[in-house]
């Protein structure tokens, strides 16, 4: 196989196609314009292949350059893993700690605790894999992360260890377009508002299986109600500014921030704990034996969710 490094064929690769051509290419990468065409003309002799179609412009992947370019992503992926599984035996006073989360779960979760931990951890680099619910809590039970953060842990596996924070509230969002909007108000008081009536009203969701949703469709499903959903998305944040901007009404946990510069736009209304709640938790594999810089992880999540519990 090619001698030259596949990194930096990559790179070569990337360049041409982002300019279409070997001048431009060359000037990115701080080379020389011959250097780079010889380059790449060697490796095509070397396979007996042509990578790039020079007649075309601009430049682009032959059909047998587009198998040489896919095998040097794999290659990289390989070594990426490598390296990150190695780290523990050439570093040992160093350590990886893997973990799993939802992206928009961590824009809120993340910031509480893990700054502090850090600083009482140097020695540990984390390392975030943002995914679906679903494919992090895979990934943990093949021992691929260390631990995973995740909201409502009813269906998680019996094989792994559920940590739970305790239970957090929700709120609705009610658009100035909805009939239930109190004009001049942005609290509305507690339980003044059933909720088959939130219910009935035009919504704007997370999307079908997340830990939200479930929830919201136990509640539609509960009242027999026949929701009229707008739009759906797979960020709340997403979801929380729609529904600000007359898009319909919508549920989220307390532990998303609704900042307001006009508050006679939305009302925000405090659900009852018995109606709807959430609870947050951390998971690891049952079977595993936990180092301390884990366990402290465990810990600083653990006591920082439990501080946040019923506040808004």
């Amino acid at each position: 196989m090619v001698q030259i490094d596949s990194l930096n064929m990559l790179q070569y690769i990337d360049m041409l196609l982002k300019h279409g051509n070997y001048t431009k290419a060359a000037k990115d990468l701080y080379i020389s314009q011959p250097y780079l065409t010889q380059t790449i003309k060697k490796v095509e002799q070397e396979l007996e292949i042509e990578i790039i179609n020079r007649h075309i412009t601009p430049l682009q992947l032959t059909e047998a350059g587009k198998v040489y370019y896919q095998y040097l992503n794999s290659l990289e992926t390989e070594q990426d893993l490598f390296r990150k599984k190695i780290a523990k035996y050439s570093s040992p006073d160093s350590s990886i700690l893997r973990v799993g989360i939802l992206s928009s779960l961590g824009t809120y979760v993340l910031p509480l605790f893990l700054s502090n931990y850090m600083e009482k951890h140097p020695e540990v680099k984390i390392e975030l894999h943002e995914a679906i619910p679903e494919e992090n809590e895979e990934k943990l039970l093949k021992e691929e992360l260390d631990v995973l953060i995740g909201q409502n842990p009813e269906t998680i596996s019996p094989n792994l260890t559920v940590h739970v924070s305790g239970k957090h509230g929700y709120y609705a969002i009610i658009p100035e377009s909805s009939d239930l909007f109190q004009k001049g108000r942005l609290f509305v008081s507690p339980e003044t508002i059933p909720i088959k009536a939130l219910l009935k009203e035009t919504l704007v969701l997370t999307s079908r299986g997340s830990a939200i949703r479930r929830q919201i469709d136990y509640l539609i499903q509960k009242h027999a109600i026949h929701s009229k959903i707008a739009l759906e998305s797979n960020n709340i944040f997403t979801v929380v500014e729609l529904a600000k901007q007359n898009m319909g009404v919508t549920f989220a946990p307390e532990s998303v921030t609704v900042p307001s510069t006009n508050q006679s736009a939305f009302n925000i209304y405090p659900l009852s704990l018995d109606i709807l709640s959430l609870d947050y938790f951390i998971a690891h594999p049952a079977n595993k034996t936990l180092i301390p810089a884990e366990n402290d992880f465990i810990e600083a999540f653990l006591k920082e969710m439990e501080r946040h519990v019923h506040k808004t």
